[in-house]
């Protein structure tokens, strides 16, 4: 439970249809089961302790009197497990039948929830033995002389973890226009689970799935979905046992259908307290009834995946989309920008390096959706103290397989004359000897694209401005800045992605940039011409950092948590002490390069992080790191 993550398990026990005995049995053996694999809150099917399909059984004494018997037995059995369960079976109020849901933990009945809507239509017909509950039901229900249960719309929240709640509803209460669910989670409820008994027919499967991933996404929850399977009759329905575990619109565990067991996953409650806060159109008015329960705060161990690329998709076919999507987004911004300022050329700095290479493909793009000559992308190189053979020619060669005009400007003679105005001397490669290069590159740009009347597209990604990693009033600034949500991790990709549609030459020539390490070439060459400034040997690795930014602005982690999540995704790649050491840079940079951020020229947002001052983001330049850091450093690792 620290960090705010819990292991839930939906279970399908193997049934007999009015066998209490037999089913509780099962029903035991299965929350033992969890428990012994970490799972806090286990949730059944509906009605599983007499069975879904009895029909007319369920108006007999005996099945409902041997429904109560057992559900007191799997009380006393699991008391001293440290679980919730939630379990399905008939509870009589006032001479009329309930479909329930009743909550168990440590020995205790602590709650029962009803079912609101009753299905009597196609294949169901449960009005004929059940009512449906209102707001208003609320009773006390005696299970033997020892045992009772409060029946009552309720949430239910941890002692230990006020943040971890769940509400229940009933199979057909998520298929109707206005689900408790709703009202569950606007009065707290960060877990919705819904026991469920939906029979099998072609195409149910894929509509039922949609329904669980779309409430958790629109209430911002995990919605457990468990299903009854194998052992209901057969008679008139098939059940195929098929449970879902979504959270916030992601399925993050399924059953194979015909299948009974548990299915487990981790879920992350911060993760989704953190969404409802961000989100101030989330509806939440605490009007419910609060039953509680107690769990005891263990550090749960995780099987839960964390992509060590979150901005890329793993899924090659779903990478292609997302590219093709992205650059059309990017396309299409930088062309409504000049369509609306009515201007036909185009200026940027291109440099052999990914991220001008990307700045160009998506102008390319922006011409021709507006049917524009690409001679009017004037690509200007601007080699320097740093500039590599490879990256020059790389240059020259990408700009006329693309058909843009290529210009070539020499700064070493500037910036030997600004050295000289300022006194710098050039035998000293500090931050000055690089920014004046940077400075006086975009200098260059901005007067040529006065010349031509066109405006300077802007080559930065998203991991650069995070990072700080770009010359304030240098290569920090543009007039429309195509990659500024694009992070470096997804900007080799999208180059990637050019270059398998691509032909010939031009083929050639993005894979040989892919090849290239990451630079801003301001330093002089090694002696042998290759690149001696590698970015990533000063900044870190930007696969770490691109992790790192994702959970901390997406998601808001804690530090610890982040750096938690990072040594799971990298165990096999980074040690411990490096992922550390990365980490710290990575918020003393964040924090002290803000005011980089406070004036970013505009540029289309893509992605769900980005960091623009009038978007997504919104920091004072002075904040202090002091916190974060002081987390990390309390770390014992």
């Amino acid at each position: 439970m620290k960090d705010g993550f819990i292991k839930i398990a939906c279970a399908t026990p193997d049934i007999k249809v009015a066998d209490c005995q037999y089913n509780a049995d099962r029903i035991i053996e299965l929350i033992t089961e969890a428990h012994s694999k970490g799972v806090k809150i286990i949730c059944f099917p509906e009605l599983s302790v007499t069975g879904y399909t009895c029909g007319d059984l369920f108006l007999q004494d005996a099945l409902l009197s041997s429904a109560k018997s057992e559900l007191v037995r799997i009380v006393k059995e699991t008391e001293k497990l440290d679980i919730v369960s939630i379990i399905g079976m008939p509870l009589t109020v006032c001479g009329k039948l309930y479909n329930c849901a009743v909550i168990v933990n440590k020995g205790k009945a602590i709650g029962a929830v009803a079912k609101q809507n009753i299905p009597n239509y196609s294949e169901f017909y449960e009005m004929r033995y059940f009512t449906a509950a209102d707001n208003s039901l609320c009773a006390d229900v005696p299970l033997d002389e020892e045992y009772s249960v409060r029946l009552e719309d309720s949430i239910f929240m941890c002692r230990e973890l006020p943040e971890l709640t769940f509400g229940v509803e009933i199979c057909e209460d998520m298929w109707v226009s206005s689900p408790p669910s709703e009202h569950l989670a606007a009065s707290g409820a960060v877990l919705i689970f819904n026991l469920s008994a939906s029979d099998e027919v072609i195409g149910k499967a894929d509509y039922r799935r949609t329904l669980v991933k779309a409430h958790s996404g629109s209430l911002s929850c995990t919605y457990a979905y468990a299903d009854s399977g194998i052992g209901e009759s057969t008679q008139d329905m098939i059940f195929a046992g098929l449970n879902i575990i979504a959270e916030n619109g992601s399925v993050l565990a399924e059953s194979k259908t015909f299948s009974h067991g548990l299915t487990i996953a981790d879920i992350d409650i911060k993760k989704l307290s953190y969404e409802r806060r961000r989100m101030n159109t989330f509806s939440a008015s605490p009007s419910i009834y609060t039953s509680y329960f107690s769990l005891n705060v263990t550090n749960t161990v995780l099987d839960r995946v964390f992509p060590q690329t979150p901005f890329v998709p793993s899924d090659k076919m779903q990478l292609d989309s997302r590219c093709e999507e992205i650059l059309t987004m990017q396309a299409v911004g930088l062309m409504t920008r000049l369509r609306h300022i009515g201007c036909k050329k185009a200026v940027l700095g291109l440099s052999g390096g990914l991220d001008s290479t990307l700045a160009l493909i998506v102008a390319v793009h922006a011409f021709d959706l507006l049917g524009l000559d690409r001679k009017g992308i004037h690509t200007i190189t601007m080699p320097c103290f740093g500039t590599t053979d490879r990256t020059y020619n790389n240059a020259c060669l990408l700009a006329k397989a693309y058909g843009s005009t290529l210009i070539e400007i020499n700064i070493c003679s500037s910036v030997m004359q600004h050295f000289s105005d300022i006194g710098q001397s050039p035998d000293i490669h500090d931050v000055t000897y690089e920014n004046s290069q940077a400075r006086e590159r975009t200098q260059v740009l901005m007067d040529k694209a006065n010349q031509f009347g066109g405006i300077v597209i802007g080559t930065g990604d998203l991991s650069e401005l995070a990072l700080g990693w770009a010359t304030y009033n240098g290569d920090h600034m543009s007039m429309y800045a195509v990659n500024s949500s694009i992070p470096k991790t997804l900007v080799r990709w999208l180059v990637n992605y050019e270059a398998e549609i691509s032909e010939g030459e031009l083929k050639k020539i993005l894979f040989d940039i892919l090849d290239t390490p990451v630079s801003p070439e301001l330093l002089p060459p090694e002696k042998n011409g290759t690149i001696s400034q590698k970015t990533e040997d000063i900044v870190g690795p930007y696969e770490l950092h691109d992790f790192f930014m994702y959970y901390m602005l997406r998601y808001g982690f804690s530090p610890s948590k982040v750096f938690r999540i990072a040594c799971l995704s990298f165990a096999d790649t980074y040690p411990k002490e490096v992922i550390m050491k990365w980490l710290k840079i990575f918020y003393r940079r964040f924090f002290n390069q803000q005011f980089k951020r406070s004036c970013l020229p505009d540029g289309p947002k893509v992605g769900t992080v980005t960091l623009s001052p009038r978007g997504d983001w919104r920091m004072p330049s002075d904040a202090s790191a002091n916190m974060w850091l002081k987390e990390l450093e309390s770390i014992d690792y």
